[in-house]
């Protein structure tokens, strides 16, 4: 024999013993019964019968007892098999809770959010306290200056009032040739009561102090010392009663918002709409009020955001049926200057536009005085907002704009009168270094459109064209009309279909279609 063929005959000889290993006892039992029912069925053939029926009784028995012993087997591995899938079931809520958990990442983005917030809040509170340690520290200032005024000596006083009395008394007015006098003038006039002669002799000399102990007539007035400006109108020229009717208007159902559209010119395609706030004092009947009227009244009583929040709930409103409609038009609302220092109602609306995309067509609009003082709490609460809605410059003092830092605060639109672009007067304090025909191009190269507002004579229209202003708003093109019900009546938001929860199948069944 070959080498090779040892090496293959060894190999199926380990292949043989593992099988022949598990079988060996019936190839042992079927070898003893081939050898002993051979011969017996040939001379014994009834005993062999016998023999074969005992052996195969015996057989069916222990084919019994390991049917039992793998059936018992069975179940104690089904029970096991049960106890897993529990527990994996247990293990797979565990992991849909920690993964519905915030992660660390997302916690620690929370937290950086809030953290920023907060920073905000102390900034505008650290502006707030300065403001009024400022005008705090003026008043103390003028009752310290107030209470160093010298008075006069209580020795002299006596002697003194006399003497001034006769000289600030009312002089008579001199006959005017050829007046008619009333009845009651030509009377003769009753004879004047004779003053007694001043005591000014009664008190002794040695009280009076002499001259250069006396006070100089510059010290007794107080030098004015400037009080920084507070946003806060004059009270209205109005009686208390018609500020009662504006307070219970605005916390009724007064407040109109109504909206004004801007064209291009010369074409007058309506391009955007100016949200206008009126309030219907007196009732559904009366003309609605300009805000001119209403506006000192709220904000002398602490209204401004309130109605700020409001009119920018139904512009988004608004906003939201222009996009609805697949318009493109542009929707601005003038803000408040107050309103800047209320953090919650700019962080409400940059949640409000984070949340839908609709409103990328809204604009907001400040002074310029207020762009032009921002501090860094304003600038971190107006972040948010840049790139989701537009911002806008309106009520300008002067037309000195800078493209470039308008640019960088995100401003996208100035609104000029049309008044200061066509007549700006003899004062040089109000106008740009530039001309005023290349005030709009300047603007439009560094993205930003002007706006030309006012516009009420259809004669200033092709000057302004002559000055290259794209748009123009004003009476000479529409008047303000006021957004219909159905329009502000908001639809019923649809509650979102949630995703079919997966079948959970006992591990089981899964076993049985995998066998």
């Amino acid at each position: 024999m070959s080498p090779g063929d040892r090496r293959a005959f060894l190999a199926g000889v380990q292949t043989m013993v593992p099988v022949l290993g598990r079988y060996a006892g019936l190839l042992t039992v079927g070898l003893l019964g081939l050898v002993v029912l051979g011969p017996l069925a040939v001379f014994l053939p009834l005993w062999s019968a016998l023999t074969l029926g005992a052996a195969a009784s015996l057989a069916g028995g222990l084919a019994l007892t390991r049917i039992a012993t793998l059936k018992a087997r069975c179940e104690k591995l089904s029970g096991e098999v049960d106890l897993l899938s529990r527990r994996l079931l247990k293990v797979e809520t565990a992991a849909a809770t920690a993964a519905a958990q915030p992660r660390p990442e997302t916690a620690e983005a929370a937290l950086r959010a809030q953290i920023e917030e907060l920073t905000v809040e102390f900034g505008l509170l650290s502006g707030i306290v300065r403001d009024l340690t400022t005008v705090v520290s003026a008043q103390d200032a003028e009752i310290a200056g107030l209470k160093a005024r010298p008075e006069i000596a209580p020795e002299i006083r006596p002697a003194i009032e006399p003497a001034i009395a006769p000289a600030e008394a009312p002089r008579p007015l001199p006959a005017v040739p050829g007046a008619a006098l009333p009845d009651a003038a030509a009377a003769p006039s009753p004879q004047p009561v004779p003053v007694p002669p001043p005591q000014i002799q009664a008190a002794p000399l040695e009280q009076v102090p002499p001259r250069s102990q006396l006070a100089p007539a510059s010290a007794l007035s107080v030098p004015a010392r400037p009080i920084p400006p507070r946003p806060i109108p004059p009270r209205p020229a109005i009686p208390p009663a018609d500020e009662g009717a504006i307070v219970a208007a605005f916390e009724g159902d007064g407040l109109e918002i109504h909206l004004q559209p801007v064209v291009t010119l010369p074409q007058r395609k309506v391009v955007a709409y100016e949200a206008l706030a009126r309030l219907r004092i007196g009732g559904p009947g009366a003309p609605p009020a300009e805000p001119e009227v209403f506006l000192p009244v709220l904000e002398r009583y602490g209204r401004t955001t309130e109605l700020d929040r409001r009119m920018l709930q139904r512009a988004t409103i608004v906003a939201r049926h222009l996009a609805r409609r697949g318009s493109e038009t542009l929707l601005t609302y003038g803000l408040s200057p107050l309103s800047l220092f209320e953090p919650g109602l700019l962080r409400e609306l940059a949640r409000t536009a984070a949340d839908d995309p609709a409103l990328a067509g809204l604009t907001i609009a400040l002074p310029q005085e207020s762009w032009r003082r921002l501090d860094a709490g304003q600038r971190g609460l107006l972040a948010p907002l840049q790139g989701r809605i537009g911002f806008s410059l309106d009520r300008p003092d002067d037309l000195r704009f800078d493209a470039a830092e308008l640019a960088a605060l995100g401003i996208g639109q100035v609104k000029v009168p049309a008044e200061m672009l066509l007549r700006p007067g003899a004062g040089r304090s109000s106008l740009s270094d530039i001309a005023l025909e290349d005030t709009a191009p300047a603007l439009a190269r560094a993205g930003i459109r002007v706006v030309a507002t006012g516009v009420a004579d259809e004669a200033d229209v092709p000057d302004l064209i002559d000055l290259d202003v794209p748009f123009a708003q004003g009476t000479a093109f529409a008047a303000p009309r006021p957004v219909r019900a159905e329009v502000l009546a908001t639809p019923p938001a649809e509650d979102p279909t949630p995703p079919p929860e997966p079948e959970r199948r006992p591990f089981r069944s899964v076993l049985r279609r995998a066998v």
